[in-house]
């Protein structure tokens, strides 16, 4: 009994900035609006994606005479014409609808020479909450002084603005394992799955393959969720195919890890990735579509897969990859690069411009497709010498 004293709550449930962020993130994600709280000032912000249209409408209405603002990054300002470094806020029109903002935040063929002005610490942070949740990165934005009248029910929750920065830099820390278990393979290789969690519900898998040796450098995939490929065995890539491969060739080894991370579409979520196929369909290569989005081209972040090494007592490895951002990415977070080994796989007619496109933009190591490339388009619809992305 505690006659009639009131207790405190030990921290250990969180600060309350930290806890904040975290319900902030779980309204973006029911589409609801919140207030962002920056330098003394507030800002009522509401996500667009995956809001009903209504609600959206709505939003814009409330606050005549006035408008909301659409916040976006420098890389969806480019796109749209407006020249820009850092994100801005977009002058809207009166009457525009969800469909029209929508637009605006997404499609390649519309441009807006509307005025635009810096879009500040509030914006910015409410750009990143987006991010977290893999919404587009566009929100719309109102100066919470511009709404005297308009009150909320039930009311809005309140993020602080240097909360979010870090938040995701510490989530990392957050990260357990949750669960694991024994899972023998079809193919007959005996694989262990071990299954992290983190404060906000990702849930990376290491699979273990094998007997992996810890005392020596241990072979190690890092392989970014894909649906389309891994799953249902899309040619528009080749993630599926490395899966497959990495699983035999760690198995040959006598053992080695893959760390199956929650980044599908080089960070950006299955839906915004699915978006990002459709403007490769009108003609934008695979970066071109990301920052067109207003991402950048590869918003995949390898802190968590170094934590997830170091629960596992990996920290000397031999990387199964194409791509040096994987490599850089460990070594920033502390763990020992012993080598490189490339993965190979068939290019098909499907997936040689998206190949092409990230060894001439993002660096991947694998030559023979712009060698392949360069021998003309006579053979763009055979298959190729070997090579592989990730």
């Amino acid at each position: 009994m505690n006659n009639g004293q009131r207790l405190t709550a030990p921290r250990v449930f969180g600060d309350r900035e930290d806890v904040g962020v975290q319900r902030g993130l779980a309204e973006f994600r029911a589409g609801r609006p919140l207030i962002i709280e920056a330098d003394g000032a507030s800002r009522i912000v509401m996500p667009i994606d995956g809001v009903p249209a209504e609600r959206i409408d709505a939003f814009m209405r409330l606050f005549h005479p006035g408008l909301p603002r659409l916040a976006i990054t420098a890389r969806r300002a480019r796109a749209l014409g407006v020249e820009a470094s850092e994100p801005v806020l977009l002058e809207l029109d009166a009457g525009q609808d969800a469909k029209s903002i929508l637009s605006l935040a997404a499609d390649a063929e519309v441009s807006r020479k509307a005025a635009a002005v810096p879009a500040g610490p509030a914006a910015i942070a409410a750009i990143e909450l987006a991010k977290l949740v893999q919404q587009l990165p566009a929100l719309l934005v109102v100066a919470s002084e511009a709404a005297p009248a308009v009150e909320f029910d039930p009311p809005l929750m309140t993020v602080a603005a240097g909360a979010v920065a870090k938040f995701r830099r510490e989530l990392v820390r957050t990260l357990a394992i949750g669960g694991e278990a024994e899972v023998p393979l079809s193919n007959g290789v005996a694989t262990r799955f071990i299954v992290f969690r983190d404060a906000i519900g990702t849930a990376p898998a290491a699979i273990i393959v094998g007997k992996p040796d810890l005392s020596r450098p241990v072979p190690v995939r890092l392989h970014s969720a894909c649906l389309t490929g891994d799953v249902f065995g899309s040619r528009r890539c080749d993630c599926g195919d490395q899966l497959r491969l990495a699983v035999t060739n760690l198995h040959k080894a006598g053992g080695g890890v893959i760390l199956y991370l929650q980044q599908e579409g080089r960070g950006l979520g299955l839906a915004n990735k699915m978006r990002a196929y459709r403007l490769q369909d009108t003609g934008l290569d695979t970066v071109d579509a990301n920052t067109t989005l207003g991402f950048d081209d590869d918003e995949r972040d390898y802190a968590m897969a170094a934590r997830m090494l170091e629960l596992l007592g990996c920290n000397r490895i031999i990387m199964l990859t194409n791509n040096p951002s994987k490599l850089d990415g460990l070594i920033d977070a502390g763990i020992t690069i012993a080598g490189r080994l490339p993965l190979n796989t068939p290019i098909n007619s499907h997936n040689r411009r998206y190949l092409a496109a990230m060894a001439r933009r993002a660096g991947h190591l694998i030559d023979d497709v712009l060698a392949g490339e360069a021998e003309g388009s006579e053979k763009s619809s055979t298959p190729a010498s070997p090579g592989a992305r990730g």
